[in-house]
């Protein structure tokens, strides 16, 4: 069995052994570096069929034309998620006058003490444009299961002690909507913003 899939492997490098070295050159050259990691072409994370602390039902087509930034945290947390909007929040400033290209959405995975009101308070701390959304349990295990997020209650002292393990990263979805990066909690402001700046010139160049 072995043996048979190594001669596979020989065939089909012997096939396409004669194609023209530049056409590969040309396909790397024509690629974007992105310091994120490139997800281009996933088939998940399709829609956010939330409702932000506005009490707006939101879905991901309504940021057409802009670079949107997904994070699932919560309010309690005591570091990664108020490290990761402070950090957005300097993206946004690093953009200059493209910062209103950006729009940066919180899901909560803590519906249950982040209401509406707390939502509010907290995203101005960041940015007045940040939005946070929220749904019910049932809701957001839909969208947590859509984007292949973890979350899960860690039982505290008292029952409304608890905090919340859940994952860190960012996804980054480009003007047409279509997800693009997903980015590693603690890489920095630099990067993401030049991997925003990638996609805007990206659809820009495409008109």
């Amino acid at each position: 069995m072995q043996k048979r899939r190594f001669i596979k492997t020989i065939a089909s490098g012997a096939l396409f052994a004669s194609a023209p070295v530049i056409f590969t050159a040309c396909s790397e050259a024509s690629k974007p570096a992105f310091k994120g990691v490139d997800i281009t072409g996933v088939d998940y994370a399709k829609d956010l069929p939330l409702t932000d602390q506005f009490g707006k039902a939101r879905h991901l087509s309504d940021f057409a034309g802009k670079v949107v930034t997904v994070f699932f945290g919560y309010t309690h947390c005591p570091d990664v998620c108020p490290t990761t909007m402070s950090e957005m929040a300097q993206v946004k400033s690093e953009l200059g006058a493209d910062g209103d290209k950006l729009q940066v959405i919180f899901v909560t995975v803590d519906p249950e003490r982040d209401t509406p009101e707390i939502l509010k308070a907290y995203m101005v701390n960041f940015d007045p444009s940040f939005l946070a959304l929220r749904g019910s349990a049932q809701e957001l295990a839909a969208v947590a299961k859509d984007f292949k997020i973890f979350y899960k209650q860690v039982p505290g002292p008292t029952p409304t002690s608890y905090t919340m393990d859940h994952s860190a990263g960012l996804y980054v979805f480009d003007p047409s909507g279509r997800l693009r990066l997903f980015q590693r909690y603690g890489v920095g402001v630099q990067p993401l913003a030049d991997d925003i700046r990638l996609l805007l010139a990206e659809a820009s160049a495409r008109g």
